[in-house]
């Protein structure tokens, strides 16, 4: 029985300054719409450090103690298993910069739904709130129903 299968690693983070957390305007070829800041783990790089290093490159914040709070997952139609990294964190420092890859800004928590989401995100906001599931699944092959455990 064939125990491997290919992978592509990602990360995203929920920063929270108080009452607001800080989002992204995603412009990306493969990804629009308000997102989390975050993007692939290189080959080689251990999972805290490239989401580290992604939030630098996005934001131009640098987060410490980078908290993992679930995953969210899906295998696409090419048979590739795409597995993000969802982490938290409430300590930065840095000047808030945008990127090429899109505007960040801050908003005040309760109206994080209120946004033009990427497709998940109510459920992926409760992963990232801690407690009732850990783990955000899609599977092309079942109509891309959500499951969450």
């Amino acid at each position: 029985m064939e125990r491997s299968e290919r992978v592509v690693l990602e990360n995203m983070c929920m920063i929270r300054d108080g009452t607001k957390v800080l989002v992204e305007d995603k412009i990306g070829e493969d990804c629009r719409g308000i997102i989390f800041p975050g993007g692939h783990v290189e080959k080689d790089e251990p999972i805290v450090d490239s989401v580290v290093r992604e939030i630098q490159e996005e934001t131009g914040l640098t987060i410490e103690d980078p908290v993992l709070c679930g995953v969210k997952n899906w295998i696409d139609e090419d048979g590739i298993r795409y597995i993000v990294f969802l982490f938290r964190a409430e300590k930065f420092s840095g000047t808030l910069t945008s990127s090429s890859e899109g505007q960040v800004f801050w908003v005040e928590i309760d109206q994080v739904l209120d946004l033009p989401w990427i497709w998940g995100m109510d459920k992926l906001m409760r992963i990232f709130a801690g407690g009732e599931f850990s783990e955000f699944f899609l599977n092309a092959k079942d109509g891309w129903a959500p499951l969450m455990k």
